[in-house]
């Protein structure tokens, strides 16, 4: 079934980045004179996605404008969560319903990346109805959330600091693909953080407890090879420009 909605998060302050990005939201780091946004947009459109939906908070009047001057060719919808200084499980819950109440599949995407194509395009094609990303090509330590496989592909563990055993890991891209039942099993789990009191909490841990719970539901794409960064840190912001842009723009 063809992918045409996507739900992007871009709610945060990016505090880690500190005079790096000026005050703006991380969705609005420019690169060769274009946003993430915008880059989000075109690719998103390019896959066929025709309805966007973005998770917003902080200076959110400054990304819905950004976003419907970006000439995205179909429609741009915005939910806000106010509580954009906790973690982003409440912005996941804010998109719940965007993500799980129409028909057909949707993909889930972190706002601070930087990325080729072809990566979503390999989601947006995967035989796999919830698809994860993994790149096995990454630095270790307690950073990058790690997709962890056992055997013949099995997802055994989806954290930044993870105690289960595994074969081998690869570090998440931050971009999803979630079936309908998927989508709703989903929100229900971040409404239940929330109601649970657990608000600080990575959204990252949702997907955990539901893969936890049913691993032959999830697959994955491996990515290793394409070029991606997510942007959190001053010097992602210049690798970024300096090695990941280049590689992309060759691509």
């Amino acid at each position: 079934m063809a992918v045409t909605r996507a739900c992007i998060l871009a709610a945060g302050i990016g505090n880690r980045l500190g005079g790096a990005s000026d005050g703006k939201p991380k969705a609005l780091l420019e690169f060769a004179g274009r946003t993430l946004l915008a880059r989000h947009l075109d690719i998103l459109a390019s896959v066929g996605v025709s309805e966007v939906t973005i998770g917003v908070g902080y200076r959110a009047e400054d990304i819905a404008a950004a976003a419907d001057a970006a000439g995205f060719p179909g429609r741009i919808n915005y939910v806000t969560n106010p509580d954009y200084r906790e973690g982003s499980v409440v912005t996941m819950a804010v998109l719940g319903d965007s993500m799980s109440t129409a028909g057909g599949p949707a993909l889930l995407m972190d706002a601070d990346v930087l990325y080729d194509r072809e990566i979503l395009a390999r989601l947006v094609a995967s035989p796999h109805p919830n698809c994860l990303l993994v790149d096995r090509d990454f630095e270790a330590g307690d950073e990058p959330v790690k997709v962890c496989i056992r055997g013949a592909g099995e997802i055994v563990d989806f954290r930044k600091i993870v105690e289960t055993p595994f074969d081998w890991c690869g570090e998440s891209v931050g971009f999803f693909k979630w079936s309908p039942a998927k989508a709703r099993e989903l929100s229900d789990r971040a409404r239940a953080y929330l109601s649970s009191g657990r608000r600080d909490a990575p959204y990252e841990e949702v997907i955990r407890d539901a893969i936890l719970a049913a691993p032959a539901e999830f697959g994955f794409e491996d990515v290793t090879g394409l070029a991606w960064l997510e942007i959190d840190f001053p010097a992602d912001v210049v690798r970024a420009a300096d090695e990941v842009l280049p590689q992309i723009e060759r691509a």
